[in-house]
């Protein structure tokens, strides 16, 4: 697997170099935005590990300019720990988030749990709310807009690889309460269980993306202290 490494510190360039590749990573690595987004292109990583405080580009300009043609998973590794930093990152496209210092062994398992992939089946199910359509085969989600005149169309809404993951384990339970660690434990793995704030950020991701009123949503509902409900049915 080809890895790209954008940030502009030469120690942990040459740090996370080192220990991907001896972990089989393909590993290639930019020093700034710009040369970022030049190997992201000719490369074609199959995910990214990009930092936000980069000269010529920031880490955010990188994200949004790989997500207008990329769907590889996005890792951002920053000094910043504020949590607004991280909502900013994730409304970029970014999948997840590692503060600096970081333990090596939990940026391991990050990349892990970013490239698993559930095959699917050409008789998965399509599921339908709303204005909506997640075809589960395809990987693919649209939503129904009128063109006037013209009469409907279907336009796609883009995903983050996790945002889908966590958006296919909900509709794959309609109506039933998924709770917290379930999630955490389908998409990140059983050693995130305690890591809640992460399903705030993607569901909050995927309600401004998928519902009518983010704010009010009818579909992804969150049970107080317990989980989340998928619910097919609302008007």
């Amino acid at each position: 697997m080809k890895i790209l490494i954008a940030d502009d510190d030469p120690q942990i360039l040459r740090a996370l170099q080192i220990t991907l590749s001896a972990h089989g990573y393909d590993v290639v690595v930019a020093r700034d935005g710009a040369e970022a987004i030049a190997l992201a292109a000719a490369q074609r990583p199959e995910l990214l590990v990009v930092d936000l405080g980069m000269p010529q580009l920031t880490g955010i300009q990188v994200i949004e300019a790989v997500r207008g043609w990329s769907s590889a998973p996005i890792l951002v590794v920053s000094g910043r720990s504020d949590s607004a930093d991280k909502v900013d990152a994730l409304d970029a496209g970014a999948d997840d988030y590692v503060t600096k210092p970081f333990a090596v062994d939990e940026l391991l398992a990050r990349i892990r749990a970013l490239t698993r992939r559930t095959p699917t089946a050409s008789d998965e199910p399509v599921i339908r709310f709303g204005n909506i359509t997640v075809d589960l085969a395809a990987r693919q989600v649209t939503r129904r807009v009128s063109t006037g005149t013209a009469g409907d169309t279907d336009e796609i809404v883009r995903l983050t690889p996790t945002e889908w993951q966590v958006l296919e384990v909900l509709v794959r339970n309609p109506r039933r309460l998924v709770s917290r660690q379930v999630l955490l434990t389908e998409v990140w793995g059983p050693q995130y269980t305690n890591d809640t704030g992460y399903l705030r950020l993607y569901l909050s991701q995927l309600r401004k993306k998928l519902e009518p009123t983010p704010s009010e949503p009818r579909y992804l509902l969150t049970e107080s202290g317990m989980g989340y409900r998928f619910n097919p049915d609302a008007g």
